[in-house]
């Protein structure tokens, strides 16, 4: 397995509990191709241009390890999630 990280911009409108049922469904969809190591959330932040006519976006990021083979199916139902305006998935240098 190797060890990525995963940044996400999620909708600003998501709070609380909505913002955590999002997190939850990736650590799911990640547990079933590799382990989570770390959940980070940075909150909500101005983006620099808008994205899908949204202004604002809560970024989190993600550190896992996945089987390279299963990374472009996680990416394929990643852009199926409404909530998520943009991800992007980078493999962490060995």
């Amino acid at each position: 397995m190797r060890e990525y990280e995963m940044v996400f911009i999620a909708r600003p409108q998501l709070e609380g509990d909505a913002l955590q049922q999002v997190i939850d469904r990736l650590h799911t969809l990640i547990n079933d191709r590799g382990e989570v190591l770390e959940t980070d959330v940075w909150g909500k932040r101005s983006l620099a241009y808008p994205i899908a006519k949204e202004r604002e976006g809560i970024y989190f990021l993600i550190r896992a390890r996945l089987q390279p083979d299963r990374v472009a199916e996680f990416d394929r139902q990643l852009r199926f999630m409404d909530q998520i305006i943009r991800h992007l998935i980078v493999r962490v240098p060995e």
